[in-house]
This record gives structure tokens, sequence and C-alpha cells, in this order.
């Protein structure tokens, strides 16, 4: 009886469409696979940590003096931790989110990002990774291509990326004042070269 009145009461509620259950539960694994492990970074090290996160996410990796891109998380090398360093990074299509940022704290080679299609890059991304003491020293290189959270307050903070080259913003609705971001360049980062494709 009492069963009765459980499974009773369960087929009486409402359920959320599935679509809205499918994006809830990406959104989770999302989240814990930008989950930073503090004891994990300590015992592998910054780049072999960051080298999983990133894979992890759908990113790949290219090591100082290596010419090939690193795409398969089971086939990360092994061998001393000090050999393999982060020089390049592409999360195109990744799920990388600002929870995991944490990963390139220790990073110190890393001298060229690609962000496409990141569905989960907000403005708090690029401010994190532009306050990364390492990467403004050691970045030359950004790509920023339709991550459709991203505004111009986010690209803004890239000017502490002091050491910065070359910077192409494309398809990204959320910049609106192209005119103030080529001014602010100019100004904090004059030798830049800054391409636009902005809308």
């Amino acid at each position: 009886m009492l069963f009765g009145k459980i499974s009773r009461q369960f087929c009486g509620l409402k359920k959320l469409p599935r679509s809205r259950d499918s994006r809830y539960f990406w959104g989770w694994l999302n989240a814990v696979f930008n989950k930073v492990d503090h004891e994990r970074i300590r015992d592998v090290g910054p780049d072999r940590a960051a080298s999983e996160w990133l894979l992890r996410c759908g990113a790949v990796v290219r090591y100082h003096g290596q010419e090939r891109w690193q795409k398969d998380y089971n086939h990360l090398p092994t061998g001393p931790l000090d050999k393999y360093k982060i020089q390049a990074i592409d999360a195109t299509d990744s799920c990388i989110m600002s929870i995991g940022f944490d990963h390139m704290e220790g990073l110190q080679h890393v001298e060229k990002i690609r962000l496409c299609k990141c569905h989960y890059i907000e403005d708090d991304c690029l401010k994190r990774l532009s306050q990364l003491e390492n990467l403004q020293k050691s970045m030359l290189e950004m790509e920023i291509i339709s991550c459709g959270n991203i505004t111009d307050k986010g690209i803004i903070a890239l000017h502490h990326l002091r050491n910065l080259k070359y910077l192409f913003l494309s398809d990204l609705p959320g910049v609106k004042e192209k005119e103030k971001i080529v001014q602010a360049f100019k100004t904090s980062l004059p030798s830049l070269e800054l391409k636009l494709d902005l809308k």
C-alpha cells in the first residue's frame, strides 16, 4: 500500500524536457573535467597536469621543440617531469571553462593559445589568463574565434599579456566597441599586430 502511494507520487511528478536534462548532464560532466586537482599538479608538475586537463576537455597541446600536436590523452608522453613543456594550446571545440584555468598557473613556456568555438569561455577566463604572471611573460600569439560569451571587457583584459605580438579576433558577437579595443591595444601594446574580423 505504501509502495503504491509513492509510485503514484513519482508518476505524478512533471518531468523536465529531455533536452534540458541532457544540457544539465553535459554541464555537470564538463565541470568535472575542469576540476583542478592541486595534489596532482604537485605530483606531476604543471605542464603534465595542464596537458591532462586540456586533453580531457578536448583541446590539443604542442610541446616545446616538437612539431606534432598531442591529441590523445592515452598517449601523453612519459619520462622526466621537466622534459615536456607546453608551448602551444589549441582549444578548438573544447569544454575548457574558468574553473579549470588554475591548471595554467605554473605554465612558463606557453607562446600561443587558440580559443575557437569554446562555448564555456567567458570574460572571466580571459581576465584570469591575463593575470597569470608566467603567461604575461611568455604569451606571443592568441586567436579568439566564435566564442559567443566573450565581450569587450574580456578582450581589453588581454592588454596585461605584455609580450603579445599577434591577436586575431573573429566572430565575437559580444564584442561591440571595436574602436575602443583598437585604441586600448595601441596604447598598451603598440607593437601588437591586431587583426579583427568582427561585425
